[in-house]
């Protein structure tokens, strides 16, 4: 005979009955494995094949981002991050008046040519039952900004990724 004992039994919606929110309801994400590098310096770049799209299932859901990415940049090079909804929205903006690269929501200044991975999350609002995309910038204050094939001469390689988590409110 078989038996299947549970201690609770969690909805589609992704919370149980009587519960505040929290649940994951879906998760989406894009592995990118390929490299990318630019020498556009002194602005921000949407970084091709690292964004990911998502439909919440309802108005009242949060969307959890989730970004982990393997870079380098040119020595002594300033190098932000920015997460961006739809086509325009930076997400996590500094509320303050110091500069607009107040917008960048991570980052790091390079002193020497080592990878340096770095992860970052954001809780997003959307409000939408639409879909919705995000995606990750960067900005690199002078000389060239890679992504994943860091140090080819020393065999370095690494994935970056983008996951976006429904959770519910």
């Amino acid at each position: 005979m078989s038996q299947i004992k549970v201690d609770s039994v969690v909805p589609r919606g992704g919370i149980p009955s009587g519960a505040d929110g929290g649940g994951v309801i879906q998760t989406v994400f894009e592995q990118k494995t390929s490299d990318y590098s630019t020498s556009n310096d002194d602005q921000f770049n949407d970084i091709s094949g690292l964004s990911a799209t998502i439909t919440p299932s309802s108005s009242s859901s949060k969307i959890l981002v989730t970004v982990s990415l393997t870079y380098n940049g040119s020595s002594n090079a300033n190098i932000l991050f920015r997460l961006i909804r739809g086509s325009s929205t930076a997400l996590g903006n500094y509320t303050g008046s110091i500069s607009a690269l107040a917008t960048a929501i991570a980052g790091c200044k390079i002193t020497s040519n080592r990878p340096a991975p770095t992860t970052f999350q954001f809780l997003d609002s959307p409000s939408t039952t639409s879909s919705t995309s995000y995606k990750v910038q960067e900005y690199h204050s002078a000389g060239t900004f890679a992504l994943n094939s860091i140090n080819a001469s020393n065999g370095f390689s690494g994935t970056s990724m983008i996951v976006l988590q429904e959770v519910s409110g």
